[in-house]
């Protein structure tokens, strides 16, 4: 398969590779206890968590998620990182509707990078990339 050029692709800007990429960014969510992660929260691309306790950041319902993402087409993706500022320890855990591949916990004073993959209708995968 030949990679496609021209009209086969999107071009963001001039094509200067010294161009830098600027998106728009929401405040990142911070956390002190065990929750339910929100679409916000996803869609922000990063959470902190800031306590010195270990708890659990539950994934929104695929279902939520479809509602809430609604131009997402099997096959999307987008990627969020968890941030973990103390000693405690966050575990994403599955919501309905999500598969998890990978290690979920994010050890006291590192961070996860994650990506979220739409794989069908009231169904995701999150992804332990790094």
């Amino acid at each position: 398969m030949a990679i496609p050029n021209g009209a086969g692709g999107y071009q963001v800007g001039d094509g200067n590779a010294n161009e830098i990429l600027f998106a728009p960014s929401a405040i990142p969510t911070a956390y002190t206890a065990g929750v339910t992660l929100t679409t916000l929260d996803l869609a922000g691309g990063l959470v902190v968590y800031t306590s010195s306790s270990t708890a659990n950041l539950v994934l929104p319902t695929a279902a939520l998620t479809d509602a809430d993402f609604s131009s997402a087409r099997v096959g999307s993706s987008f990627d969020i990182s968890l941030i973990a500022t103390s000693t405690g320890v966050p575990t994403i855990t599955v919501g309905t509707g999500w598969t998890l591949v990978g290690n979920m916990v994010v050890t006291e004073t590192t961070s996860g990078h994650f990506r979220a993959r739409k794989t069908g209708d009231g169904s995701w995968t999150l992804y332990r990339v790094s």
